[in-house]
């Protein structure tokens, strides 16, 4: 698959098969994606790559600590968003929200089915594979973007190798059960986690649209004329 393709074909894949992935493949793409931009070559991006009983058990463990308790109110160590969100940001996560509840069928008020969608992040929606990502936590913005580089960077090539992945910060509301089951070390900040597997393109939650800002909405050209 060729770079184009990867770019226009990647999506935050919320639904897979229930089909294994090649160990080997697994290897392959968390070094590949090394290959990303790194500021000074400090490459700030740790990886731990889990399957089987350790992934089962991170799963039990972070639906039932969100059975007992909302997981808004979970405690993280960095906010996954601003505090009082503005536009035009506002909007494009109300309208993300509003077509990925719709493509399921669930509204707003629908307190249980709310519920189901948020097991299903902390169950790595059925993917095989999870993949935590942690940084120093002595790093600063310059290398919380490289390794933003480094998880965008695995995703287009997951789908070089045919598969599909969700990069979900969600996963810091339970940071405290990975840290403890994956016995992460102290100095490192639980970033987020990424679902990797072959992904149900035909399953709803994978076809609702996606917009994006048109490119005058973010970009200002200068001397092109």
């Amino acid at each position: 698959m060729d770079v184009f393709k990867a770019v226009n074909s990647r999506i935050a894949c919320r639904h897979f098969l229930d089909q294994h992935v090649d160990p080997g493949i697994v290897r392959r793409l968390v070094e590949g994606a090394a290959n990303a931009a790194s500021s000074s070559n400090l490459q700030p991006w740790n990886v731990y790559a889990v399957t089987g009983e350790p992934l089962k058990e991170i799963k039990r463990q972070a639906v039932d600590a969100i059975e007992k308790t909302d997981w808004r109110t979970l405690e993280t160590e960095y906010p996954d968003m601003p505090e009082n969100l503005w536009e035009p940001y506002l909007s494009r996560r109300f309208v993300l929200g509003a077509n990925l509840y719709g493509s399921l069928g669930i509204n707003r008020d629908d307190k249980a089915g709310r519920l189901e969608m948020a097991k299903r992040n902390f169950q790595f929606y059925n993917a095989p594979v999870g993949l935590f990502i942690t940084i120093d936590r002595g790093l600063g913005p310059g290398q919380w973007a490289d390794l933003g580089g480094y998880v965008s960077t695995l995703a287009l090539l997951a789908r070089g190798y045919g598969l599909d992945s969700c990069p979900q910060v969600m996963w810091i509301r339970v940071h405290k059960i990975v840290s403890a089951i994956l016995k992460l070390p102290p100095e490192q900040m639980l970033y987020c986690g990424i679902a990797i597997g072959y992904g149900d393109r035909s399953h709803p939650i994978n076809n609702f649209r996606r917009p994006r800002a048109a490119l005058d909405e973010f970009c200002k050209f200068s001397g092109f004329d």
